[in-house]
């Protein structure tokens, strides 16, 4: 997931001991001033909690500066005077909340998120401070009225529509009595927000399930075992197990465990997170629904769904919906041949069930193991996490001319952060800055998802900055003398989240608010997903895929599996993806009022048709795509549009070779470079040579059978 975009991106967290209001006056804020780091990447150690209120309001004042400086220019509005300044209104604000937004996330203490609750409500006046700003949008619509009179390049056209079009979404075209209304519906969801993330992470927190009994763990591979008894031992239960909702801990229960009571608890234990008692998000949603469909009204639409489809490429929730039922009826029906191949095994074992939900990873994964003879666990030695990224960085350097170069001595928010110069790799000019941060910890919230520090684009001082990006995961610890070896779901998020990273470190852009992931939403996530292809490429494969202990390259025959076993159980994903995004669609088309979160839920399963074996691939209470803030709400079908994308790029690839450097140099000059330069379908049609075909997808996940 590439997480929501800002001008003032995202960064990140040094442990630091507290420090009081009156310790922080006494030194230097290291947010006032540009960081004098190599690379400018933020000196971690410096930062403190106390820091962030004092850095913000100083961006706001700074902002609120020039602002001023644009609206009293007597200068006929042009894009020097007017539109190139916005792309720096806060030097002060960009840096502070690049480092608060990462926090939110990944680094989210009890200090920090206390903290948290009265810096939010000071960004989103930051942001109303620009985008409710009359005086400075009559200055942008002069500009933009006569943009064919001015001499704009291209790309400085685009960013003036790109600016009125923002800031007209944003309310800034509303009467005065309704751009009040506006900031006061802004401001309670964004503390709506707030709650749900705060809910969320508690909730995830306190739950997990204790094992007292040895013979209950088995069918667990001995990683997730040792995991459990460290996790017991850090809990004072030494000789015990627990489990918890974090992904390596859940997922090999629901896929391994043979005690069905085990693996029926963690299912219902995630499904039913934050749905209860104290961190209960149904109260939460309800209010956000209600809102969302207010502020759609003031805005001139239907409802939000409206509003938000009509930013990108679908232009309709009813577009979107149809999309999403081309893919979604045919993903059923091979789900339910899936279920039909669990239960007959389940049968022959006399395992007297009928399949439920919490039996769906565990028999797909048996049912994999008869079809195909591949075991998970024979596959995952072969994926310790220092080999898998190995071979990510080898694909980016054959791919796109790119070497990573760790830089052991940059600043870290945390030692277990990994930092990377990225080069040309023939001339070794510095294209990037990259940063990991992989593994689960109990102030990071889960997922995976890639951020930048800082943004490609000019600056206030007239440079041309080149980006800091970084990937975030919850993988598999390494546990005891093993390293941390990654399941074959997690290699292929590694490559995703990478391929969000390509996107924002490769680009060329110009202008900050048209580089890199600051493209349309429903075109940001292809450059992640047709990076998964090359995880598991054999040619590359051959050359990363080793195991932990012996060395030995992974064998023919277990390429050979993986080969024939990679269109196995699309039914499944395809469902609760397209499902999950047929349920985003219809909160955004409801009024709010007396909302039954679970009722509505079980409303839009039946419409729909979800089968009873599979649940949406995040249930409301913890959709923090859509319910953690605006990224994605009304848009998580993106996913599947970005994938018909992806699919029909990749066939490309196929094609002319998955290395072929033709093909690659294209994409990286169309895709990755230009960014928001011009129209995403014209960027797209360059590279493939027509139109999205979206039978594509079909086509890739076996579904048109």
């Amino acid at each position: 997931m590439q997480k929501r975009f800002l001008t003032l991106a995202a960064a990140a967290f040094m442990l630091a001991a507290p420090m009081t209001d009156a310790m922080a006056a006494e030194r230097e804020n290291p947010f006032l001033k540009p960081y004098t780091t190599k690379y400018e990447i933020p000196p971690f150690e410096q930062i403190t909690t106390a820091d962030f209120i004092p850095a913000i309001k100083a961006g706001i004042a700074e902002q609120e500066q020039n602002i001023m400086n644009i609206v009293r220019n007597r200068a006929v509005p042009d894009f020097d005077n007017t539109i190139l300044p916005l792309e720096n209104l806060s030097p002060i604000l960009e840096r502070v909340a690049g480092v608060f937004y990462h926090y939110d996330g990944a680094m989210s203490t009890d200090e920090f998120a206390a903290m948290a609750e009265e810096a939010i409500p000071l960004l989103n006046e930051a942001g109303n401070q620009v985008n409710l700003n009359d005086a400075l949008f009559q200055r942008i619509k002069q500009v933009y009225d006569n943009r064919d009179k001015l001499k704009l390049t291209p790309v400085q056209k685009r960013v003036v529509e790109k600016y009125y079009r923002q800031f007209a979404e944003q309310g800034a075209a509303l009467p005065a009595d309704k751009k009040a209304e506006l900031i006061r519906i802004n401001d309670e969801i964004s503390k709506l927000f707030i709650q749900y993330n705060k809910n969320l992470l508690n909730a995830t927190n306190s739950f997990f399930v204790t094992v007292y009994d040895k013979a209950d763990l088995a069918g667990l591979p001995e990683s997730s075992i040792a995991m459990a008894a460290e996790e017991a031992t850090n809990r004072g239960l030494d000789g015990l197990w627990v489990f918890t909702l974090h992904a390596p801990s859940r997922l090999p229960v629901l896929q391994s465990a043979d005690n069905r009571g085990l693996r029926e608890a963690i299912y219902k234990g995630y499904t039913t997170l934050a749905s209860y008692g104290d961190n209960n998000n149904y109260p939460v949603i309800e209010k956000i629904v209600k809102l969302r469909a207010e502020k759609a009204k003031l805005m001139g639409f239907d409802n939000f769904a409206q509003m938000m489809t009509s930013r990108v490429m679908a232009k309709t929730p009813e577009a979107a919906t149809n999309l999403l039922m081309q893919v979604f009826e045919p993903a059923v029906k091979r789900s339910a041949e899936e279920v039909a191949d669990m239960q007959a095994l389940a049968d022959k074992e006399g395992a007297g069930i009928t399949i439920a939900p919490w039996d769906y990873y565990y028999y797909a994964d048996k049912v994999k193991k008869e079809k195909y003879n591949l075991d998970d666990n024979e596959v995952r030695p072969y994926f310790a996490l220092d080999n898998v990224l190995k071979g990510l960085f080898s694909a980016a350097e054959r791919l796109w001319g790119i070497k990573m170069v760790e830089m052991p001595d940059a600043p870290k928010y945390m030692d277990e952060v990994t930092v990377y110069d990225v080069q040309d790799a023939k001339t070794g000019e510095h294209i990037s800055v990259f940063m990991t941060d992989y593994f689960p910890r109990a102030t990071k919230r889960q997922g995976a998802w890639m951020e930048q520090m800082q943004s490609a684009g000019l600056y206030e001082n007239g440079e041309y900055k080149r980006p800091i990006v970084y990937n975030v995961g919850n993988f598999t610890r390494p546990a005891g003398d093993t390293p941390a070896l990654l399941t074959l779901d997690e290699v292929e998020t590694t490559f995703h989240e990478f391929g969000h990273a390509l996107q924002g470190m490769l680009t060329t852009a110009p202008y900050k608010s048209i580089a890199g992931t600051n493209v349309d939403r429903d075109y940001v996530e292809m450059c992640s997903q047709i990076n998964e292809h090359w995880a598991f490429t054999p040619e590359l494969l051959k050359e990363y895929a080793k195991h932990y202990k012996t060395g030995e390259t992974i064998p023919d025959e277990l390429i050979k599996k993986l080969e024939e076993a990679s269109k196995f159980n699309q039914g499944f994903v395809t469902t609760e993806l397209a499902g999950a995004a047929l349920l985003d669609l219809a909160w955004g088309q409801i009024d709010g009022e007396n909302v039954d979160v679970a009722g509505f839920e079980k409303q839009v399963a039946d419409k729909i048709g979800m089968p009873k074996e599979i649940t949406f691939r995040y249930r409301s209470p913890y959709f923090k795509h859509i319910f953690g803030d605006d990224g994605y709400a009304s848009g998580y079908y993106t996913y599947l549009w970005s994938q018909v994308l992806e699919a029909d790029a990749w066939e490309l690839f196929e094609k002319n070779g998955v290395f072929d450097k033709k093909t690659a140099d294209s994409y990286k000059k169309n895709i990755f470079q230009s960014g928001d330069t011009e129209d995403a379908m014209v960027l797209f049609k360059r590279f493939r040579g027509h139109e999205p075909d979206a039978k594509a997808l079909l086509r890739l996940r076996g579904l048109d059978k």
